[in-house]
């Protein structure tokens, strides 16, 4: 009866930490309707232009082949974006090849992990896709590491190798951010003292010297839930799991080996 009460309590004790990890595993449902209502409309032409974009929104800009557009967006620890890129092209024009880049906040180019970052298409091809999955942003990183790191992204959509009679032709582009929450698995000991974020060192001196100026940043966008929102992982409940296991195997060790109890003490001269 005893080790059944163990058992019992064990296997509450490993319901009670897996209940979190299964509500933080399901997909938290986004309002498109909303999120695309405010979305911006327009392109910028430099990295300090760049049009901001929250993560689900859908942007769209009207251009000309030969333009740079840029848009920017926030990425926290934890994640891994997937850049999306739409354009559609005039009705009469040679073969074209588009290009995604993106840049984080040193503005170093990230490679891709998969995706069709350049395309070629054909004469009078209607449209064209793009897509770029990055790496998943990691927290913390070695200085001569290009690991991609929170803060603000930047992408750039152009064409390359145009003839000369497709230059200035009229486009209309329309890109979108989503991002995969990692969890765990992506978890590092040690962050970043502020997000990569245009901006962020002025504000935080600000800050210090009791200054009332708060634009400083030059980005005004980021995660929902605030920079660094994704400390709670699996991690932890992988963890609380173990800890739960041990105790189990502990107390299971010592009920077995512990015998029934005191010796029988038998009387001298019996």
């Amino acid at each position: 009866m005893r080790i059944t009460r163990v058992l019992s309590a064990a296997l509450l004790m490993l319901g009670l930490a897996v209940a979190p990890a299964a509500a933080d595993s399901s997909p938290t449902p986004t309002d498109s309707a909303s999120a695309d209502g405010d979305a911006p409309t327009q392109a910028g032409t430099s990295f300090r232009t760049a049009t901001e974009v929250e993560q689900g929104q859908t942007a769209t800009a009207s251009g000309s082949t030969g333009d740079y557009l840029y848009w920017s967006f926030p990425a926290d620890a934890g994640q891994r974006p997937t850049v999306q890129a739409t354009v559609k092209l005039p009705e009469t024009h040679a073969s074209q090849t588009w290009q995604i880049d993106v840049y984080d906040g040193l503005r170093r180019r990230q490679s891709c992990q998969y995706g069709a970052q350049t395309r070629t298409t054909a004469a009078d091809t209607a449209s064209v896709e793009l897509a770029c999955t990055l790496r998943t942003v990691r927290a913390w990183s070695e200085t001569w590491a290009n690991d991609p790191l929170p803060g603000t992204y930047y992408v750039r959509l152009t064409a390359v190798g145009l003839t000369t009679a497709d230059l200035g032709l009229p486009v209309s582009t329309e890109v979108r951010v989503d991002s995969k929450d990692v969890g765990g698995s992506a978890a590092v000991d040690g962050s970043l003292a502020e997000p990569l974020v245009p901006g962020i060192a002025v504000k935080s001196e600000t800050e210090d010297g009791d200054s009332e100026d708060s634009s400083a940043v030059l980005s005004a966008i980021e995660p929902e839930d605030g920079w660094s929102s994704g400390w709670w992982s699996d991690r932890w409940v992988w963890t609380a799991i173990g800890g739960a296991l041990a105790a189990l195997a502990g107390v299971g060790g010592y009920t077995l080996t512990r015998g029934s109890g005191r010796p029988t003490r038998v009387p001298p001269g019996a």
